[in-house]
């Protein structure tokens, strides 16, 4: 689970233990008045297990406290949110992680930061099969050659938004001179070539990261941030999503902060090619 995932479980857990000391009960009386087993107090309270709906009920109507019942629903619905686990959603299939198709049509300006690899809706084909064949293999999903085959699709589906340029729809990207060094054992020219068509599209903002540049904000993990709305982060076992304002505000700013690094327009396209230089000699 992500850090901040955990942090906000146990900070959850501690809110619950506060309920529950302010009601003057111990672990034990809790346990006797809401029917959850006192060990599954503990472990919420620890921020060690996630409570469940009912359980969330049981213990403000124990602690009478059943006004707080639909907030405290509400914030452990989001806590929940903040993490889904790659191998369970794998399990139905890559097309099925991919199915965001109305989430990005939806949105009316999509921010992108990518530190270590080409951002998923800038994936030329080759690139997008071999990323989909690499995540299959790690998970241990039902990745057969279909499954793959349609999750390609999906994504590239997604991308005609962007290509065609629907006049609703405004994309905003900045990644590191270093992400475009992954080659995912494709050969990159196609992916190059689809970077450069998409720099100076009059919707899209593309900016790069140079190497050694002069910057207010170090590297971290990538992003999607969809309008003020939601943020989304992936990691090799996981996502973490939230909706909460005050999360948002703060990956807006450290955008606006690696925006203020990056360079745009024929600076960008240089950037590119020097990459492409650099991937063809390490590639010889």
């Amino acid at each position: 689970m992500s850090g901040r995932a955990v942090e906000a479980r146990k900070a959850f857990g501690a809110r619950l233990k506060e309920l529950r000391l302010d009601a003057g009960l111990t672990g034990r009386a809790l346990a006797q008045a809401s029917g959850i087993h006192n060990t599954t107090i503990s472990r919420i309270e620890q921020g060690r297990l996630s409570p469940s709906e009912d359980n969330i009920r049981a213990w403000a109507i124990a602690c009478g406290s059943a006004r707080l019942i639909p907030e405290l629903v509400a914030v452990r619905r989001e806590v929940e949110q903040m993490w889904v686990e790659h191998r369970r959603e794998l399990k139905a299939g890559l097309k099925r992680v991919q199915a965001e198709g109305d989430l990005y049509e939806r949105t009316a300006l999509l921010r992108v930061y990518e530190s270590n690899r080409v951002p998923g809706i800038l994936q030329a084909p080759g690139y997008v099969a071999a990323a989909m064949r690499a995540v299959s293999a790690f998970h241990g999903s039902p990745g057969d050659d279909d499954d793959v085959a349609q999750a390609t699709s999906a994504r590239l589906a997604r991308q005609r938004l962007l290509t065609e340029g629907t006049g609703l729809n405004r994309y905003s990207f900045v990644i590191e001179a270093g992400a475009l060094d992954l080659t995912m054992g494709v050969a990159m020219d196609e992916q190059f070539d689809f970077l450069l068509s998409v720099i100076g599209l009059p919707h899209v903002a593309f900016g790069v990261i140079p190497p050694g540049r002069s910057r207010e904000i170090w590297a971290g993990e990538g992003f999607y941030l969809f309008d003020d709305t939601l943020v989304r982060t992936e990691m090799w076992t996981g996502e973490y999503r939230t909706n909460r304002p005050e999360e948002i505000a703060d990956y807006a700013r450290i955008f606006d902060s690696l925006r203020r690094s990056a360079v745009y327009g024929d600076a960008a396209r240089a950037q590119v090619e020097i990459a492409r230089q650099r991937v063809s000699t390490q590639t010889l």
